[in-house]
């Protein structure tokens, strides 16, 4: 596969718009969003009927609050800032406007997802092919980690969607194994995390092999002046969209928390809790290694069913053991963003 890369790496300054008065965020990096229009449901979108199928089985019923503002002005064509914190549907909103926007009859890569994780890269792919799964749309994840020979034989044989991290991106460009003339969309999912692990000139590198016109969506969780300079540089009169934490909603999922006087009761009270209640799977967060091989030994002791996993234990054969032993019962995870029964 072959591309006059010259042609690609022109000066990016020529592609935006007319100059324009730079936009200053709030003191605290947050933006003021200059759209205010609101879609409330899926269906009211205008979707392809078999992206829509996709959506339902995926188990949305209802857009969230980024997804209702966001999700028409990426279809539109409008580069867009969305600012949202995780956990607020950011990846589905841009999956659903690239699904939407993808030309099937052509099998090459239209739409570019930069991830700052492997981990992160990997789950974007699988809410893709999960969504886009009635369309027949290909995705492929390129992250490091993997075989170079086997990136360069699948981005050649054709993929609609390439999400990847910014360095292996970067090197299948440079590979001219991903061929760059037919992306009309570039997004970058969680920059500022992107950028605070150093990722700037990656980033940049990328871009500039981009075709002219591209369309860019950027969603990031703050604005630091970095993440601003990439968005000045990068995009032309963006639709900025701020989802506040007021207006977030949980729908279907209630909160709780129980004030345990001393630490040696947390065990009685927990169990208590799950014979009280109904609970066929659930996960419980330590803050430390050694509390969940303590926990994982306390409640086997008690005949609850449970696995246990560590931040440097997600092998494919650990994953494996608790997906077969572990469907009605409990995972204890430490090292990762604690949920705890605090005292």
């Amino acid at each position: 596969m072959s591309y006059n890369s010259t042609e690609q790496e022109r000066d990016r300054s020529q592609t935006k718009g007319p100059t324009q008065e730079e936009y200053i965020p709030e003191a605290d990096g947050v933006i003021e969003s200059n759209y205010d229009g609101v879609v409330d449901a899926f269906d009211d979108m205008n979707l392809r009927e078999d992206l829509l199928r996709g959506i339902y089985a995926y188990g949305f019923e209802k857009p969230s609050a980024i997804q209702q503002r966001a999700i028409l002005p990426c279809i539109g064509g409008r580069d867009v800032i969305a600012q949202a914190q995780s956990g607020t549907g950011k990846t589905a909103t841009f999956s659903i406007a690239i699904l939407e926007k993808l030309d099937l009859s052509n099998s090459q890569t239209q739409a570019l997802v930069l991830a700052p994780t492997r981990e992160l890269a990997q789950q974007i792919q699988k809410v893709v092919l999960a969504l886009g799964d009635y369309l027949g749309a290909n995705c492929h994840a390129c992250i490091g980690g993997t075989l170079v020979r086997e990136d360069m034989r699948k981005l050649e044989s054709g993929a609609h969607v390439v999400v990847g991290t910014p360095g292996r991106v970067f090197d299948m460009i440079g590979r001219r194994a991903l061929n760059p003339k037919d992306i009309k969309m570039f997004v970058l999912d969680e920059a500022d995390e992107m950028l605070s692990r150093g990722f700037k000139e990656q980033i940049y590198d990328v871009f500039r092999h981009m075709p002219t016109e591209i369309q860019v969506i950027l969603l990031s969780a703050t604005m630091p002046s970095d993440v601003l300079e990439v968005t000045h540089r990068f995009m032309r009169d963006p639709v900025r969209i701020l989802v506040k934490k007021e207006e977030l909603t949980l729908e279907g999922i209630r909160q709780f928390y129980v004030q345990v006087e001393k630490e040696e009761w947390k065990l009685d009270t927990l169990c208590d809790l799950y014979e009280t209640l109904t609970i066929t799977q659930a996960v419980i967060f330590c803050n430390t290694r050694r509390k969940v091989d303590w926990l994982t030994e306390k409640m086997s002791a008690r005949d609850f069913t449970v696995s246990a996993m560590v931040s440097a234990d997600f092998s494919t054969h650990k994953l494996s053991h608790i997906k077969t032993c572990g469907v009605n019962g409990f995972m204890s995870i430490s090292d990762q963003p604690s949920l705890t029964i605090s005292s």
